[in-house]
């Protein structure tokens, strides 16, 4: 038997991390860039960062085609969800464990390029990091 704290471990093995000041360099120089904070409504709603999405990790797979990027595309959801594959994916949570879990996740779902944010909100707010509300 497995503890959450070894899934963690064993799915950060298999992807992308950066740290905050890395998320916040990179959201300033692309547009393109997708930030889905995979945390729960109430904890979304005490702070995230500017122009990120919520979709609670147990529902991720499963909203995709919620994504303002998709929902809104002039094209079917289908082709919009696989232009989305192609982009840049930032995925957030509490300190790093469930978006680790979400980027292996969304990997194996044929997403080629996904990052989890080291140390989460929890990084991000203690670097002093703007938080909206």
């Amino acid at each position: 038997m497995k503890s959450a704290q070894q899934l963690v471990a064993e799915a950060k093995e298999n992807i992308q991390e950066m740290s905050v000041d890395e998320l916040e360099s990179s959201l300033q120089k692309s547009d393109e860039s997708v930030v889905i904070d995979v945390r729960e409504p109430a904890e979304y709603a005490n702070g995230h960062i500017a122009h990120s999405v919520n979709l609670p990790r147990g529902i991720l797979e499963f909203q995709l085609a919620s994504l303002p990027q998709v929902a809104s595309a002039s094209c079917a959801p289908e082709v919009a969800l696989e232009q989305l594959r192609q982009n840049r994916v930032y995925l957030i949570c509490r300190t790093g464990g469930r978006s680790a879990l979400a980027a292996q996740s969304l990997q194996q779902m044929g997403f080629n390029d996904v990052v989890s944010i080291d140390g989460g909100m929890t990084a991000w707010e203690a670097s002093g990091k703007a938080m909206h509300k």
